[in-house]
C-alpha cells in the first residue's frame, strides 16, 4: 500500500481507496477542495499513499505520462491538482522539485508537512525548510492535527517540534480553538502547551477537566487544577475556593478527577464535605474521601457501620457497603451478612465483595445466592466460591447448567464446575459443546482443550475415553491420542 515509508500510517483499507480515488479525480483536474476533504488529515495521508498505486498507463486517462511520470522543468507550469500528485509520486526527484514549487501554494501545504517525514533526506530538508518558512500561528492551528499524525512517524518529530515553536509564544485566543478540536491528540498537545505557559485558570482546568471526553486530558486540567488548591510545601489551607472550581471536580463522571475533587477539599479548608464522598461508586474516590475525612479528625468506619447498621435500609447505597469492608475489619463480617438480603441488588453485590475483601468465606450461606435473579450478585457470589468448588455438589452445579435457568446462573454453574477439574469438569463441558449460546459453548470448548485429568482421580475411565471421543473436533489426532494416553485409556 505505501512504498518506500513515504505513505505508511493510513489507518484503513477504506480510507486509502479513497485516496486512490482523490488521485483520480485530481489528474481529471478536479479542485482540491472537492477532491478530497482537505480538513481531514486521513485525507490527505490516504492521498499521499493512494497516488502510487494508481495504475496510470492502464486507466486510459488522458495525459498519464505527465502524472506517471513528469518532467521536473514543467512542474513550475502546473496547477495545484497536478502538483499534489507530484509531491506524492514515487520518484524522490519529483517529489523534491514538486516541493521547491509549492512553496508560495498555501492550499498544498499539508503535503508539505508529509513530506517532512519523507524517507529520502533531500526531499525531507527541502520540505522542513519550506515549512519553516511558510507556517504561521493560522496555519499551524489549521495542520495541527495533521502535523501530529505525522509526527508519530519515524522521522516525524520536526513537525512536532515546529508546531510548538509556532505557537509557544502566540497569544491564547489565537490557538484556544484547539481545545475543543475533534482529534485527542490536537486537544492533548494544546493543553500541556498552555499548562506549561499557565494560560488557564483553575476554574478553566475544572472545567475542561469535566467535559473532556479524554482521560489524558481529564487527568492534565485535573492535577493542574489541584496543584492550585494546596500549598505543596506544608499543607496550609488556602482559604475559600470558589465553586466554579470544585464543582465541575466534584461532578465529573471520571473517577479520577472526582478523585482530584475530593482531595481539593482538605486544602480549600471544607473536609466535611468529603463525607458525601465516603459512598461513592469508584473505590479511587472512596479512598480518597476516606484520607480527608480522617485528616479532619473522623473515623469513616464508624460512619459507615452507621450507614449499614440497618440490613433492609432502602437508602443504604453500594459503596457504603464496600467502603465498610475496605477499611474495617473481620468483626465487620457480622453487619456485612445481613446486607445479602437487601432488596437491592447492588447493596447484595456489594456485600458479597465486601466479605471475600474480609476473606470471610461460609459455603452453604453462599450457595443459595448463586440462584439470584442479579446477574451482579451471582458473578460475586462465584468468584467467592471458586476457592472452595470441589465443596459444592456437582449434580446440583450441573442441573443449573440447564438450558431451563437463567444464562447468568448457567455461566457461573459452568465456571464452578470448571474449577473442580477432573472428569466432572470435561462431563459439564463436553455436555455443553452443543449449547445454543455462544460464550458458553465457547467456554466449554476450551475448557475441553485445556482438559488434563486430576491427580487425586484414579486413571482408565471409560467414561473419559468416550468423553474425549465425543469432543475429538477439537483436537488434532496426536493431541487426542496424547490426552487419551495421559488418562489411562489410550488404545
Amino acid at each position: 500500500m505505501a512504498h518506500g515509508g513515504a505513505g505508511a500510517g493510513v489507518a484503513t483499507r477504506e480510507t486509502y481507496q479513497g485516496g486512490v480515488a482523490a488521485a483520480l479525480r485530481l489528474a481529471d483536474g478536479m479542485p482540491l477542495e472537492r477532491a478530497l476533504a482537505t480538513a481531514d488529515p486521513c485525507a490527505w495521508l490516504a492521498l499521499d499513499a493512494g497516488v502510487r498505486d494508481v495504475p496510470w498507463y492502464g486507466l486510459g486517462v488522458p495525459g498519464a505520462r505527465r502524472y506517471a511520470r513528469p518532467r521536473i522543468d514543467e512542474l513550475g507550469g502546473f496547477d495545484d491538482p497536478r502538483l499534489a500528485l507530484a509531491l506524492c509520486h514515487r520518484d524522490g526527484r519529483v517529489r523534491e522539485a514538486a516541493v521547491h514549487r509549492s512553496r508560495h501554494r498555501p492550499d498544498l501545504l499539508p503535503l508539505v508537512v508529509v513530506r517532512c517525514a519523507d524517507w529520502a533526506a533531500p526531499v525531507r530538508e527541502r520540505a522542513r525548510h519550506v515549512l519553516r518558512e511558510a507556517l504561521d500561528v493560522p496555519a499551524a492551528v489549521a495542520l495541527a492535527a495533521l502535523i501530529l499524525r505525522v509526527g508519530r512517524r519515524q522521522r516525524g518529530a520536526f513537525g512536532e517540534g515546529l508546531l510548538e515553536e509556532t505557537l509557544r509564544h502566540a497569544p491564547r485566543e489565537r490557538f484556544s480553538a484547539l481545545f475543543t478540536d475533534p482529534d485527542r491528540a490536537v486537544r492533548r498537545f494544546a493543553y500541556r502547551l498552555a499548562l506549561a505557559r499557565r494560560l488557564l485558570s483553575p476554574a478553566e482546568l475544572a472545567r475542561a477537566a469535566h467535559q473532556d471526553a479524554d482521560t489524558v486530558v481529564q487527568d492534565l486540567c485535573a492535577s493542574a487544577a489541584l496543584a492550585t488548591l494546596a500549598d505543596l510545601r506544608d499543607g496550609d489551607v488556602l482559604g475559600d475556593v470558589p465553586d466554579d472550581v470544585l464543582t465541575p471536580l466534584l461532578t465529573a463522571r471520571n473517577p479520577r478527577t472526582r478523585s482530584a475533587g475530593v482531595t481539593a477539599l482538605r486544602a480549600a479548608g471544607q473536609p466535611h464535605r468529603a463525607e458525601a464522598y465516603l459512598a461513592d461508586r469508584s473505590a479511587l474516590v472512596r479512598a480518597c474521601a476516606r484520607y480527608v475525612v480522617r485528616q479532619h479528625g473522623d473515623d469513616p468506619a464508624a460512619r459507615y457501620r452507621r450507614w449499614c447498621a440497618e440490613p433492609q435500609d432502602p437508602a443504604i447505597a453500594p459503596g457504603a457497603v464496600i467502603g465498610l469492608a475496605e477499611c474495617g475489619d473481620r468483626a465487620d463480617a457480622g453487619t456485612l451478612w445481613p446486607l445479602v438480603d437487601h432488596p437491592a441488588a447492588g447493596v447484595r453485590a456489594q456485600a458479597l465483595a465486601g466479605l471475600r475483601a474480609l476473606d470471610v468465606t461460609d459455603v452453604a450461606r453462599l450457595r443459595p445466592l448463586l440462584d439470584d435473579p442479579a446477574p451482579a450478585v451471582v458473578r460475586q457470589a462465584t468468584v467467592s466460591l471458586l476457592p472452595c468448588a470441589k465443596q459444592l455438589p456437582a449434580p446440583w452445579l450441573m442441573e443449573r447448567t440447564g438450558p431451563h435457568r437463567l444464562r447468568h446462573v448457567r455461566l457461573a454453574a459452568f465456571r464452578l464446575l470448571d474449577a473442580r477439574g477432573g472428569i466432572v469438569a470435561l462431563r459439564a463441558a463436553v455436555g455443553l459443546l452443543n449449547d445454543p449460546d455462544d460464550k458458553l459453548r465457547t467456554w466449554a470448548g476450551q475448557s475441553v482443550q485445556r482438559w488434563h485429568p486430576a491427580t487425586d482421580e484414579p486413571h482408565g475411565a471409560a467414561e473419559v475415553g468416550e468423553l474425549l471421543d465425543r469432543s475429538r473436533h477439537l483436537f488434532s489426532d496426536y493431541v487426542l491420542e496424547r490426552r487419551k494416553r495421559e488418562a489411562g485409556v489410550g488404545g
